[in-house]
């Protein structure tokens, strides 16, 4: 049957399950390599990945720690970046969904920008903002205010009747407080969730410019580890990225069942 509900502890064996057989199947690929090349670093073994562990939580030259700060400004540029894209795509899309002036003069030009990779405009960025932190800022916020701000204004025409506007219209209420009564509580929970969905997005961007640009973070720290072909420390890196992605989703899943209740119903 489609769709047939599960309990809790049987979707816990099928994610178990699924985990365990990608674990085995990586070990497998890593063993035959060692095969090949026993000094093989491309499908690193858990004897390199300690190695890695043990590079990383040794400091270098000048007593620093190479993950700390790594880690310490890509997560400073992603929630920067973050913050101010969702804030200005909230503010755009809750007035596009209360003006039809407002969506018609910027439909168009957000419909545009939506269609142009953020990776292709490094280049713009760069000569706009140069390479500190301000650039790696607008790449985030350019890259996700488009399509964020296009859904707030989805949400805010399709999932708020026009009764309750009507309504709160009837009671006396102003302009500002059918916005933020009537119109922000009921586009909270697909607010959110778009949040969630922007989040990995948002890092490809930032990790995308890292690369080419910063001498700083997880981007650059993976371009000169992999050009080394120092694989088990790019591996790390990687694993960190996987569960930082995994804290911020389930902050914002854990966020949207406490602040909406009557969406998960």
């Amino acid at each position: 049957m489609i769709r047939k509900p599960i309990s809790f502890q049987q979707g816990l064996l099928w994610t178990i399950a699924t985990v365990f057989v990608l674990l085995v199947l990586y070990s497998w690929l890593s063993y035959q390599q060692k095969q090949i090349n026993p000094n093989d670093t491309t499908i690193p073994n858990l004897s390199q990945m300690w190695d890695a562990v043990v590079i990383l939580s040794t400091p270098d030259a000048r007593g620093e720690y190479w993950i700390i700060e790594d880690l310490k400004m890509t997560y400073l540029r992603h929630l920067l970046g973050m913050g101010v894209g969702v804030g200005l795509s909230l503010l755009l899309g809750i007035a596009m969904g209360s003006s039809n002036r407002i969506n018609m003069a910027l439909g168009f030009p957000l419909t545009c920008l939506a269609k142009v990779p953020p990776t292709a405009m490094i280049a713009v960025y760069f000569v706009l903002f140069g390479t500190d932190l301000e650039m790696y800022m607008a790449m985030i916020v350019f890259g996700i205010l488009p399509t964020l701000t296009q859904a707030i204004n989805q949400s805010a025409r399709q999932d708020v009747p026009e009764d309750s506007i009507y309504k709160a219209y009837t009671l006396g209420a102003s302009n500002m407080e059918v916005i933020c009564n009537v119109i922000f509580p009921q586009i909270l929970p697909r607010f959110l969730e778009t949040i969630r969905l922007s989040v990995g997005p948002a890092l490809v961007f930032l990790i995308a410019a890292e690369w080419m640009m910063a001498d700083i973070g997880i981007g650059y720290r993976l371009r000169i580890q992999s050009r080394l072909l120092n694989m088990n420390v790019v591996y790390i890196y990687l694993i960190i990225l996987c569960l930082t992605a995994f804290v911020m989703d389930w902050s914002l899943r854990f966020s949207r069942q406490k602040l909406c209740p009557w969406a998960e119903k």
